[in-house]
């Protein structure tokens, strides 16, 4: 095919066919345009013979879990219960941080399950599936949910340390971006596949970060915890990567989803009793 495009910009009309009894495929070209395709070829040939065009891919169009639904209408029914059920939730499960330097330390992660209103939770559900879905599909749906929640916590951490002790917030939104970070750090596999493997790292950590600077640095939003769980989640995606494959099974992504859900209903408890 490639050979036909060169063909075709020379003025020289060839037909890709399948050669009889399994000769394979070839072009066919006219008698008289036969020298001329010749050198045509073989010159392209030569002007290209340092570039690699076909490279193996670390993996074939993408995968996305949609488990990840389940983890909106969880956002929704916290929403539901801190809102209208338990108003006094909001309060004792936000990301206080002075309550967090006094010992509450399941504030880093309750403070996820809690939104401001409904635009705010619509907002972080809504990009939340796409980017979660997305690397749910990647690393597993147990694992790739305890990640993205412990890089959230993560990006509240970085809020506790760079905010005054008077600094309280609430959102699901470092989580999301520990997800969009996951998905960054997937590039590094390309090193592992061709010779010209960093210039696709490079890319799509540039792709990476513009999608981040699109959605994480909003100057109405908390830019620090934004910051903090994408890092986190490019940290954690990069070593995910690396774990041996004895550790990439069913049984892990299990054992990572039961430990997620017992962190979930543990910060929660603490913050309602």
């Amino acid at each position: 095919m490639d050979w036909a495009l060169v063909l075709a910009s020379q003025g020289i009309e060839a037909l890709i066919d399948e050669g009889a009894g399994g000769a394979g495929w070839g072009l066919v070209v006219a008698t008289n345009d036969y020298p001329a395709a010749i050198r045509a070829i073989q010159l392209y040939r030569w002007e290209n013979r340092h570039w690699h065009w076909r490279h193996p891919l670390a993996w074939r169009g993408f995968s996305f879990d949609w488990n990840v639904l389940f983890w909106g209408l969880l956002m929704a029914g916290f929403y539901y219960l801190s809102h209208i059920s338990r108003p006094d939730f909001q309060m004792a499960g936000c990301m206080d941080n002075e309550a967090v330097q006094a010992g509450q330390w399941w504030r880093l992660f309750s403070a996820m399950l809690l939104h401001a209103n409904v635009g705010h939770l619509a907002a972080n559900v809504s990009t939340g599936i796409v980017l979660l879905g997305l690397a749910m599909g990647r690393y597993g749906t147990g694992v790739g949910l305890l990640a993205t929640y412990l890089a959230g916590a993560g990006g509240n951490l970085a809020g506790l340390l760079l905010y005054p002790p008077t600094h309280l917030g609430v959102g699901a939104s470092g989580m999301v971006m520990g997800g969009l970070g996951m998905l960054a750090a997937q590039s590094v596999t390309f090193l592992h596949r061709n010779r010209a493997g960093w210039k696709n790292v490079v890319r799509s950590s540039l792709a990476g970060v513009m999608l981040f600077v699109l959605f994480g640095l909003n100057p109405d939003a908390d830019v620090i915890a934004h910051l903090g769980g994408f890092a986190t989640g490019l940290a954690l995606g990069g070593v995910l990567i690396y774990l041996p494959a004895a550790w990439q099974n069913p049984k892990t992504d299990l054992a990572a989803g039961i430990l997620f859900a017992g962190l979930l209903l543990a910060t929660s408890w603490l913050a309602f009793r």
